[in-house]
């Protein structure tokens, strides 16, 4: 009787943590969506182009994305679920205004491309992540420290200008977000263990936390395929 009952709340449990994911991954899928609809309605119209990517304008756009960002990740467990979901739509759709720049510089099929393939990197890691029972806690402090330098070597190129080192900064970008995808999956997997099932706000909380992370992930690594195979529209 003590196993069988065990084993029932094991499968209670992994149905649960299912279920998280899911709407981890609908929240992220929600999130792409609409950056996605508000990127292309923008570069159809010029006129907005012009206010978006009028200096000021995109400054403030720029600002207001980091701010949601940092603010979304430090006051989670302060924000009703209805703010939480509000600011990650908010921030979804300022960056469909500034990834609109995309359609500008790249042709739609290349853009298509870009995206099928880091689509499929990520699934691929994605469900690595949450397959796999090796703990890679190790592998997301390398990858963040890779970002680091990453980041890092951005900055100093700006002067340098070199197309070979950023050549190099991008194949680094590939690791570190391919990297990220399979550590940030899992870590969301091992949240889904410990969440409070039966409190619908942190389970919300959680769920918009988790579609801001892999969502992150997923558009790091979509714009450098864009830049590794994206056909200019030069």
């Amino acid at each position: 009787m003590y196993t069988a009952y065990n084993a029932q709340q094991a499968s209670s449990r992994a149905e649960a943590v299912n279920a998280f994911m899911r709407g981890i991954y609908g929240w992220m899928a929600s999130g792409l969506a609409l950056t996605a609809v508000v990127a292309v309605m923008t570069a159809s119209s010029p006129a907005i182009m012009r206010v978006v990517f009028s200096p000021m304008v995109l400054i403030v756009l720029v600002l207001a994305q980091l701010g949601l960002v940092m603010g979304l990740s430090a006051a989670i467990n302060r924000l009703s679920a209805g703010a939480a979901t509000g600011m990650f739509l908010a921030y979804s759709g300022l960056n469909g205004l500034t990834l609109s720049s995309i359609f500008l510089v790249y042709t739609a099929t290349s853009i298509a491309s870009a995206f099928a393939v880091s689509a499929g990197m990520f699934l691929a890691m994605s469900l690595y992540g949450l397959a796999t029972k090796r703990d890679l806690t190790s592998l997301g402090s390398f990858m963040m420290m890779g970002l680091i330098g990453m980041i890092i070597a951005m900055v100093v190129n700006i002067f340098l200008h070199s197309s070979v080192m950023s050549f190099i900064i991008d194949c680094v970008g590939v690791l570190v977000f391919t990297g990220l995808t399979a550590y940030d999956t899992q870590k969301l997997k091992d949240m889904g263990d410990y969440a409070p099932m039966n409190d619908a706000t942190a389970l919300r909380r959680g769920s918009i936390l988790g579609a801001l992370t892999l969502y992150l992930d997923f558009i790091n690594l979509f714009l450098i395929m864009l830049r590794f195979f994206g056909g200019s529209r030069d």
